[in-house]
């Protein structure tokens, strides 16, 4: 009987050293196998296995971006554990260092990453070589941009024949506003719809009714993904997908809300399928639908029915979120500063008065106006961690060596906000566009549609919405907010920088 304690006691020291040893060999093993590269960025110290995930805030983790420029410098790295792709990511700041990598090296960041969660999301394309226009690379990334770039072209991309169908929009917006009688209410979906409907004339042909409720239902989830997809469960996902995939929580609405996007994109290529005449392309599916018996012979090239699905989603999205988010920053920004609205408005009134919608044609006249959408896209910040790359070779930047396949983040933010570049970066300053005579003047570190050859395909649309959207809302309202409430900047962060939702009254002028 007095051997059996003696016993216990040593096979229970036997299990803890052995699980000891193994705490140990793991990571050691860990360590080993994900050793600082020579001459590799400096970075902060990260957690064996899990790295430096938990070390940030997706909330504000462009804040805290910042801090660690701060502390590490232009170039730093990070170690956030991914199931498709290496470890070690590299952090880049400011102007002169995010050009020296995407402009100066722009062949050797031109790729994307694979990220767990969006290689699920265009699940199946992958064996097709293809993947929408956003998230491919090399020829199939190649053959989809053009292809998009030249297609919306002919249909008016930044050409002056598009102009009266975005006039028409904004006319349409400025009357659902009216009747809302001045009463608070949350503009956002309602400028969705506006901005939404410029790309769906392009894509699908048509425009839907800011009443039509399925497109409104499809909106807000739009908006709901986008949001979960830069927060906690997503990183997760990312990180332990084989778990993520088998578990409920948050990031399932991701998957279930883009089956719903996909479901009604999918919807209108059927309709086109059957009505599509080769001979008269009436959109983006019926020239797409067009190519697909030209390149049936090259697969790579991603002229599928399957593909077609992704890259109506990558236009349809990409057209919707961003500009429609620059705007909701606009009136948030003339609502707490009513001063500049009222100069705003003032220019308006002195170059296009009342009795016509403003054109295109207005902008040069117009430099306060100008200075002012110019300085909502710069505050407003839509992606502050640009989109991410992947280094294709190993390249040196910055006097430190990216090895291939890292994955290489430069961050928006830090140009927006370069205090080496603007004389007050945290403050809303139109004079930040204006000269001493009050002429628009460029600036090299405006670059809110990122910059080198992944530079957003839409920059011309956008800049031809953000003008006539914003001039026609200010010359047909004025917005404060509804009595008793202080207006706020606060921000959420999903993918895009977006502010927290808030209500106005708009008042005809």
């Amino acid at each position: 009987m007095s051997k059996l304690p003696y016993s216990f006691v040593l096979e229970w020291l036997d299990i803890k050293t052995f699980l000891i040893f193994l705490c140990v060999f793991l990571v050691l093993a860990d360590l080993l196998k994900n050793k600082t590269p020579k001459n590799f960025p400096p970075g902060p110290w990260s957690w064996p296995f899990i790295g430096n995930i938990f070390q940030f805030d997706p909330a504000k983790i462009h804040l805290q971006f910042e801090e660690c420029e701060k502390k590490y410098g232009k170039i730093f790295s990070l170690r956030i554990p991914s199931a498709n792709q290496g470890p070690k990511w590299v952090i880049l700041s400011g102007y002169k260092m995010v050009k020296e990598a995407l402009v100066h090296n722009g062949d050797s960041f031109v790729d994307r990453p694979s990220i767990p969660l969006f290689e699920d999301i265009y699940i199946g394309s992958q064996a097709m070589g293809s993947k929408g226009v956003v998230m491919s690379n090399g020829y199939p990334w190649k053959q989809q941009r053009r292809f998009a770039l030249s297609t919306l072209r002919n249909f008016g991309l930044g050409k002056k024949s598009l102009e009266p169908s975005i006039q028409i929009e904004a006319q349409c917006l400025n009357e659902a506003i009216q009747s809302e009688q001045g009463k608070p209410f949350n503009p956002q979906i309602l400028m969705n719809n506006a901005v939404s409907n410029v790309i769906c004339c392009l894509v699908f042909g048509d425009r839907f009714e800011y009443s039509d409720d399925q497109f409104q239902t499809l909106l807000k989830t739009m908006n709901e993904i986008i949001y979960l997809e830069g927060g906690f469960w997503a990183g997760m996902y990312n990180m332990m997908p084989w778990v993520m995939r088998r578990v409920p929580g948050p990031h399932r609405r991701i998957f279930t809300g883009w089956e719903e996007v996909t479901s009604f994109i999918n919807i209108r290529i059927q309709e086109h399928m059957k009505d599509n005449d080769p001979s008269s392309p009436r959109d983006f599916i019926d020239c797409f639908l067009n190519e697909i018996e030209k390149y049936e012979d090259d697969t790579r090239a991603g002229f599928n029915l399957e593909n077609l699905s992704f890259c109506t989603l990558d236009l349809f999205v990409a057209g919707t979120e961003t500009t429609s988010t620059t705007l909701y920053w606009g009136l948030l920004f003339m609502i707490n500063y009513p001063e500049i609205q009222a100069k705003v408005q003032a220019e308006i009134d002195a170059v296009v008065r009342s009795s016509r919608q403003p054109s295109m044609e207005d902008r040069d006249s117009m430099p306060y106006t100008d200075a002012v959408i110019h300085e909502t896209q710069r505050m407003g910040n839509i992606i502050p961690l640009n989109v991410s790359r992947m280094a294709t070779r190993d390249t040196e930047v910055g006097g430190y060596t990216i090895p291939k396949n890292t994955i290489v983040l430069g961050t928006l933010q830090s140009i927006l906000f370069d205090e080496s570049e603007w004389e007050t970066p945290h403050t809303f300053n139109p004079g930040h566009f204006l000269d001493q005579e009050g002429k628009f003047r460029k600036r090299d570190a405006f670059l809110p549609f990122s910059l080198g050859k992944r530079v957003c395909p839409g920059e011309q649309l956008a800049k031809m919405e953000l003008f006539l959207f914003f001039t026609s809302l200010l010359q047909r309202f004025t917005f404060f907010s509804p009595p008793g409430v202080e207006p706020s900047l606060d921000f959420q962060m999903g993918v895009t920088h977006s502010p927290k939702p808030y209500q106005l009254c708009a008042t005809p002028r």
